[in-house]
């Protein structure tokens, strides 16, 4: 068994909150309050299809670096990002954080370590994190000699 890829099983776990996003958009609307720069007419409406990764993003190479799969809308007013993540090791954690959306981390390889909200968990290959929308979070390579990797998926109201 590949403890790098995702299994039926774990699959299929997720699938009850990706089927609930839908029937969420309304409460997440309300509690989102007015649009702020990224308003669903500036994302691209998403449609089903392959993706594949775009341009290292960010100036924190080699540190960390990102390339986004995809961002955008899908129906029922729901933000879809996802992107794979590499650290270098010893990479300082990103500074902790809170969201609108929910985030997942699939990890690929290394061990990570995920904060969210104030319980820190170590992740290995072939494990998941999730942080459920406006819980404090960060995520970090937790060892400082092999590099860590991880694909993210957030699902939620635009941001």
């Amino acid at each position: 068994m590949n403890r790098g890829l995702m299994n039926r099983r774990d699959f299929s776990a997720l699938l009850p909150m990706l089927m609930a996003a839908p029937a969420l958009a309304p409460l997440a609307k309300a509690q989102a309050g007015p649009q702020t720069a990224a308003t669903p007419a500036s994302l691209p409406k998403l449609k089903s299809g392959q993706f594949v990764p775009g341009e290292a993003s960010g100036n924190q190479r080699p540190v960390r670096t990102s390339h986004r799969f995809l961002v955008g809308m899908v129906p029922d007013n729901i933000r879809l990002e996802s992107h794979f993540t590499e650290l270098a090791p010893g990479a300082p954690p990103e500074p902790i954080e809170h969201h609108k959306h929910t985030e997942m981390w699939f990890i690929h390889e290394g061990t990570a370590t995920l904060m969210t909200s104030g319980t820190t968990r170590t992740l290995k290959a072939g494990d998941m994190g999730l942080c459920v929308a406006g819980d404090d979070h960060y995520i970090s390579n937790a060892s400082k000699t092999e590099r860590a990797s991880y694909f993210v998926v957030s699902v939620g109201p635009p941001e």
